[in-house]
């Protein structure tokens, strides 16, 4: 993949963006060997799950930056000034095809964008998805709410003027500090969902509900665990960490469905994303979503399920590990996007046997990737 913003220095956000696709696949596949070496000695390698290596990003995540009338749309330099990255050739080609449109909307609203040094403005993200259909959904991030009324007057033009979006909505961040979005959303649309067709699932991702940036990838990790969890024909599924319940719906609709399915996922927002695709896919009593800390599944006032399936953030799954090295869980489906706190985990489950691992080529151009593991009981 070529990039003219790498080339001229203005974005180095690509640490690998000149190095041949094929060779960034085996470096990965060979540092996820390395990692696992010890705790998973004869473990069975898969091919990896490939990605385009350009125009596979489902998500932008904007600063916006410049004046009112002139802003700029991308990332901050050295400085914290905004640098516009409207061309990049990351995101898929229905938010590429946009982003001039959405750049003159928002020069045309006039917020003042915020400015970091001076700790002054508005308008600090915006926040774009697109689903496999084309539509999309936009959230602007502002300091305060002194501009959602002027911003719910303007939804009818926005959205005539921006093709596909269907969803727009409002982050109230006040604070100054280094995260992307604050705990308030203010939907502006009639529409609150985005429907993404992915795996043979239709999953309604809200607002502030997670789902992986490359949609491709993502639908190969949920038909690599249906077919993990088809073979290993358990009664009983926990999705633990499960989202908007792409890995538990995946394990309801697989060729040997379980009787029972729970997700667990502490953002209620997502566990009602995932009840709504439940819902479409009339999945009856056999379906289940818990808003919860799934570490307090472990306190043994449920029997544990036959397998569990984890996707826990970068850090892992920490005393969860413990607890299902002691359960009666006799097959883990281990998700990961970091294989250093994967090999943590699996030292401590050494009851627990690693038998197949897949590497994921979630983010082409840079070291990050994921990772999934299949695990049963010695």
């Amino acid at each position: 993949m070529h990039c003219d913003y790498y080339d001229a220095g203005r974005c180095r956000s690509c640490t690998l963006m000149g190095v041949p696709y094929a060779a960034q696949l085996a470096d990965k596949q060979a540092g996820v060997a390395a990692a696992l070496a010890q705790v998973a000695p004869g473990l069975t390698r898969l091919d990896p799950f490939a990605s385009s290596e350009s125009g596979f990003r489902n998500k932008a995540k904007l600063v916006v930056g410049g004046l009112p009338g002139a802003v700029t749309l991308g990332i901050l330099d050295g400085e914290r000034r905004g640098v516009d990255l409207r061309r990049c050739g990351l995101y898929e080609p229905a938010l590429r095809s946009v982003l001039p449109a959405l750049a003159s909307v928002v020069d045309g609203l006039a917020i003042e964008p915020y400015d970091v040094p001076s700790r002054r403005g508005e308008l600090k993200y915006l926040l774009l998805t697109a689903s496999p259909d084309g539509d999309l959904m936009l959230r602007l991030v502002l300091r305060s709410d002194r501009h959602v009324e002027q911003l719910r007057a303007a939804v009818p033009h926005l959205t005539s003027a921006v093709h596909g979006v269907r969803v727009v909505s409002v982050n109230l961040h006040p604070e100054h500090k280094a995260v992307l979005e604050g705990d308030t959303e203010l939907v502006l649309t009639s529409e609150s969902d985005l429907p993404m067709r992915v795996a043979g699932l239709t999953l309604h991702l809200r607002p502030r509900s997670f789902f992986q940036t490359n949609t491709v990838v993502a639908a190969g990790l949920y038909e690599q665990s249906r077919e993990w969890i088809s073979a290993a024909s358990p009664a009983s599924v926990w999705d633990l960490y499960c989202g908007v319940g792409g890995f538990a719906l995946a394990a309801a609709t697989a060729a040997t469905p379980p009787a029972h399915v729970l997700g667990v996922e502490v953002t209620q927002e997502a566990v009602d994303s995932a009840r709504t695709s439940a819902a479409d896919l009339t999945l009856g009593s056999g379906m289940e979503f818990l808003a919860a800390d799934a570490t307090l599944l472990t306190d043994g006032r449920r029997p544990a399920p036959d397998l569990v399936v984890v996707n826990p953030p970068r850090r892992g799954i920490g005393p969860l590990a413990d607890w299902l090295e002691q359960a009666s869980v006799s097959h883990v489906v281990y998700s990961s996007c970091n294989v250093d706190s994967l090999a943590r985990d699996l030292a401590s489950m050494p009851s627990l046997r690693p038998r197949e691992a897949r590497l994921f080529d979630m983010f082409p151009q840079t070291g990050h990737h994921e990772v999934m593991v299949r695990l049963e009981r010695r």
